[in-house]
C-alpha cells in the first residue's frame, strides 16, 4: 500500500510528473498504435487512398468498442481510488472484480452485434463501392479481438489508479511495439493488405491483455482480481456505470461524430473529402491523446485525496494540471498551424489528397488549444465522482453543439466542405468556455460538501 499512500503525502509537482510522464508516454505510444495501421495502409501501392478511406469508415465501430471499455474502466478506477483514500480496500477490490465481469459480458455482446450488422453499418458511415471491401476486410478481423481490447483498456485504468503509472505504460508499449513490428510483415510481407493490419492489432491487444491480467492477479498489485468478487452486484456496478457515462459519451459520440462528418463530406466532397477526414482525425489524436495522458496522470491524485478529504491537495493538483495542459495544447496547435503539410505527409503521398488535407487542417484545428480547459475540467469532475455534471459536459461539445453544426453550417456558406470542417473549431471554443465556467462555479461547493462529510 506504500505506493498508493504516496498519493496523499508526496509533493504534488513531483507526484504529477512521476504519474503523468508514463501516462503521456503510454498515450503517445497508443497514438502510434491507433494510427500506424493507417500510415502503412495509406502507403500501399495503387490502392492506398481507397484502402485508407475504407479503414477510416470503420472508425465509428472501433470507437464504440473503445468507449465501452471506458464506461467500465474510467467509471470503476476513480471509484476504487476514492475507496482506497477512505481506507476501504475490500470495497475497492469488489469494484475491480465487478468491472472485470462486466467487461467480459460487454465483449461477447459487442462481437456478436457488430459481426451481424457490420456491412450495413459501413454503408451508413459513408462507404462507397470503391471503399466498402476494404472496410469489411479490416472490421471482420478486428472484431475477433474485441475481448482483448475490452480487458486491456478497461482494466489498465486499475493499474494506473493505484499509482503504478510505469506498469500501466508498459501495457500500451507491449501492444504498440508488437503492432508496429507485425504491421509491415502482415501487410506487405505476407501481402495481406488491410486484413494484415487488423490481424496485427488483434495479436498486439491479446499480448497487452495478458500483461494486465498477470499484473492484477500478481503480488505487486494492491488491488487484485479475486473469484469471490466476480459476481456482479447492482449496488457496486450501477455507480460505476453512472460515473463512466461521461468518458463513454466522450468516446462513443466520436463514432456518431465520425458518421456525421463522413456522410456530410461524402455528400459535398466525395471520397477525397472523406479520406482527408481520416487523416485529420488521426492528427487530432496526435494532439488529444497526450493531453488525455496528462489528465489521467492527475486522476489518481485527485480521487485519492478527495476520498481522504484533503481538499487543498485537490485544488493544487487541478491548478498545476490546467497550467501544464495549456502549455502543451498551445505548443501542439502552433505546430499544426505552421507545418500541416509535414504531418499530413505521414499518411499519404497522393498529391490531391495531401493538398486537400493541408487546406482542411487549418480550418478543422483552428481552436484546438482550448482542449486544455475542456479536458482538465471534465476529467477532474470524473475524478471527483461527479457523474451528472461530467455527463452533461460530455454531451455538450459533440451531441448538443458539434453534430448539429455539421448539418446546419453548410446552409450558410457557399463552400459546403469548408462549413463542415468549420463546425469543429466553433463547437470546441463554445464547449471549452462553458466547461471552464461551470467548473469554476461548482468546484468550491463540491469541496465544501466533501469537508462537511468528514
Amino acid at each position: 500500500m506504500n505506493n498508493t499512500n504516496k498519493l496523499g503525502t508526496e509533493k504534488i509537482g513531483k507526484l504529477l510528473l512521476s504519474l503523468a510522464i508514463p501516462s503521456i508516454t503510454a498515450q503517445i505510444v497508443n497514438m502510434l498504435y491507433n494510427i500506424v495501421d493507417r500510415i502503412y495502409i495509406g502507403h500501399m501501392a495503387e490502392t492506398g487512398p481507397a484502402a485508407l478511406t475504407g479503414v477510416g469508415i470503420t472508425m465509428p465501430v472501433i470507437m464504440t468498442i473503445t468507449a465501452f471499455s471506458s464506461l467500465v474502466g474510467m467509471g470503476g478506477a476513480p471509484r476504487a481510488a476514492i475507496k482506497m483514500g477512505e481506507k476501504n480496500h475490500d470495497e475497492a477490490e469488489r469494484i475491480l472484480g465487478n468491472c472485470f465481469s462486466m467487461l467480459l459480458i460487454i465483449s461477447i455482446t459487442l462481437t456478436a452485434v457488430f459481426l451481424a450488422s457490420g456491412e450495413k453499418l459501413l454503408w451508413m458511415f459513408g462507404a462507397s463501392k470503391d471503399t466498402i471491401s476494404f472496410g469489411l476486410e479490416y472490421l471482420n478481423v478486428y472484431l475477433i479481438g474485441t475481448i482483448f481490447v475490452q480487458l486491456t483498456l478497461g482494466l489498465n485504468s486499475f493499474i494506473s489508479t493505484q499509482g503504478y503509472a510505469k506498469y500501466s505504460m508498459l501495457t500500451v508499449i507491449i501492444g504498440a511495439v508488437t503492432n508496429i513490428v507485425l504491421d509491415p510483415i502482415f501487410i506487405f510481407g505476407f501481402n495481406m493488405g488491410v486484413k494484415g493490419a487488423a490481424l496485427a492489432t488483434v495479436l498486439s491487444q491479446a499480448l497487452s491483455s495478458l500483461w494486465v491480467m498477470k499484473f492484477l492477479t500478481g503480488p505487486k498489485s494492491s488491488l487484485k482480481i479475486r473469484k469471490c468478487n466476480l459476481k456482479i452486484n447492482k449496488s457496486i456496478i450501477i455507480p460505476v456505470l453512472l460515473l463512466g457515462v461521461s468518458p463513454f459519451i466522450m468516446q462513443s459520440t466520436e463514432s456518431l461524430l465520425n458518421i456525421a462528418f463522413n456522410s456530410s463530406l461524402q455528400k459535398y466532397g466525395g471520397d477525397l473529402a472523406v479520406g482527408s477526414m481520416t487523416i485529420l482525425s488521426s492528427l487530432m489524436q496526435m494532439i488529444h491523446l497526450p493531453l488525455v495522458g496528462l489528465t489521467q496522470g492527475a486522476q489518481p491524485i485527485t480521487s485519492y485525496n478527495y476520498g481522504a478529504k484533503n481538499n487543498e491537495r485537490v485544488k493544487a493538483t487541478f491548478k498545476l494540471l490546467i497550467k501544464c495542459a495549456f502549455l502543451y495544447t498551445t505548443t501542439a496547435w502552433l505546430m499544426m498551424m505552421i507545418f500541416p503539410g509535414t504531418f499530413v505527409s505521414m499518411f499519404t503521398n497522393a498529391p490531391a489528397l495531401k493538398e486537400y488535407s493541408v487546406w482542411a487542417a487549418r480550418i478543422y484545428m483552428a481552436t484546438a488549444f482550448v482542449m486544455a480547459a475542456q479536458n482538465s475540467c471534465q476529467q477532474t469532475f470524473v475524478a471527483l465522482g461527479q457523474s451528472r455534471v461530467s455527463m452533461f459536459l460530455a454531451l455538450l461539445r459533440k451531441i448538443i453543439l458539434l453534430i448539429p453544426l455539421i448539418y446546419i453550417l453548410p446552409h450558410f456558406f457557399e463552400n459546403k466542405v469548408f462549413a463542415v470542417f468549420l463546425a469543429e473549431p466553433v463547437s470546441d471554443f463554445i464547449a471549452a468556455t462553458v466547461t471552464f465556467t461551470t467548473f469554476m462555479l461548482q468546484i468550491n461547493k463540491i469541496l465544501d460538501d466533501n469537508e462537511i462529510m468528514k
